[in-house]
């Protein structure tokens, strides 16, 4: 991306880095990553940190700030502190200091939008990419906008970590000891609640199998009911139909749960936001009233997600299938509908905490790469603008 700004200047990209030199030796092999240690690993993967290492020998200390590029992912890494590399396909990139804010330098390579050549090396794309840049000064302007927003994402990443893990462990606490302080008892699906009841999904629900409608009733148009074929469909929390069915076979009520029933998806959920045809590779699942309440439900599910898929293997079967007698047969927890109730508000508010961070951080991911677009190409300046750079400042002074 060449900036069309008279006083930027451009380079192509081997003339803007100097050599970093280290031991490939000193790699540290994926077997020997810990989960816990002194030192991180970086490796080309999408998560920042692989794993962790004791080995001060491995450590990479010198021309910090340092760039990590993931040959085959084409993911860039910014590091500006001891490290130790793992696995193969990382380059170390070190922008000249006399040219570079080595922070701008980075947003600049993230910016590049390398095309994929699958898992083949794409270091040789980097080489052929021109870069543009304006004085110092303004680039640590750039930087200094850019990392406030990435800090805010990274706060948003935080909390939405820390909300699933409360999840987790709710969920695995509620459905092993209740919320009623009572006894336990072992049973045949494990330690539940002495008073919880053992019966099938299929006697705590009702079950609505989908029958997919003629073809040559379906429309793109919005005419009919949404249809719902399977989990292409599905998106985090609901389904957003592509076509519509005006002559209707099974049908999902709103609030229902919808449950893939085929392949591989099978367990995965949505909510329905509306009333669907639901075809062949859904079901829809309804609380029965007075026994059951559908969000109780939904989670009770999906606690027992990977049982269910296992169940739904079992046998060798190449092709997973959940059929109507699979949801009559397999066993689950009842407890009373108050205390279904009061497990389900209380996983309900974790995910609304979860919901709300995510769409920050959504906000907040396309604010950057807004602004990454606008400001590497010129479009908006910050030259005379009064912008505090000092945690860019900082950054370097670490490094």
């Amino acid at each position: 991306m060449k900036n069309c700004s008279s006083d930027w200047k451009n380079k192509v990209f081997p003339n803007c880095i100097v050599p970093v030199r280290f031991e490939r030796s000193k790699q540290i092999k994926t077997n020997s990553y810990l989960p816990n240690g002194d030192f991180p690993i970086i490796d080309q993967g999408r998560t920042k940190i692989a794993g962790w290492t004791n080995d001060k020998s491995a450590v990479i200390k010198d021309n910090i700030p340092l760039i990590i590029f993931g040959d085959h992912t084409r993911v860039f890494k910014y590091i500006n502190s001891p490290f130790a590399i793992g696995a193969d396909g990382t380059k170390l990139i070190k922008p000249d200091e006399d040219e570079f804010c080595s922070r701008y330098f980075y947003y600049y390579l993230i910016n590049l939008n390398l095309p994929s050549k699958g898992y083949s090396r794409h270091y040789n794309l980097l080489k052929e990419s021109e870069i543009s840049y304006p004085e110092i000064p303004e680039q640590e302007k750039i930087a200094a906008i850019l990392f406030k927003i990435q800090q805010a994402i990274e706060v948003q990443e935080s909390i939405i970590e820390a909300a699933q893990e409360l999840k987790k462990s709710t969920v695995q606490h509620v459905f092993t000891y209740g919320l009623r302080r009572e006894k336990t008892k072992e049973t045949e699906i494990g330690r539940v609640p002495e008073s919880w009841e053992i019966c099938s999904l299929g006697a705590l629900a009702l079950i609505i199998m989908g029958q997919s409608p003629k073809g040559d009733y379906y429309n793109k148009e919005g005419e009919g009911l949404p249809l719902l074929n399977g989990p292409a469909e599905f998106t985090r929390k609901y389904p957003r139909p592509v076509q519509w069915t005006m002559k209707s076979t099974k049908v999902a009520k709103k609030g229902d749960v919808l449950f893939c029933v085929r392949g591989n998806t099978v367990a995965r959920m949505n909510i329905a936001d509306q009333d669907y045809c639901i075809g062949r590779g859904v079901a829809a699942i309804r609380g029965k009233e007075p026994q059951s309440i559908t969000e109780f439900v939904f989670y009770l599910i999906e606690h027992n997600s990977q049982k269910i898929y296992s169940y739904a293997t079992a046998g060798g079967s190449t092709f997973p299938n959940f059929s109507k007698t699979d949801f009559d047969m397999f066993h689950v927890t009842k407890p009373s509908v108050s205390e279904q109730r009061e497990i389900a508000d209380i996983l309900i508010s974790i995910d609304e905490k979860i919901e709300l961070h995510t769409s920050k951080r959504t906000t907040l991911q396309d604010m950057l790469k807004t602004m990454l677009n606008k400001l590497m190409s010129g479009e908006i300046r910050v030259k005379d603008a009064d912008i505090d750079t000092s945690c860019v400042l900082e950054m370097k002074n670490r490094g």
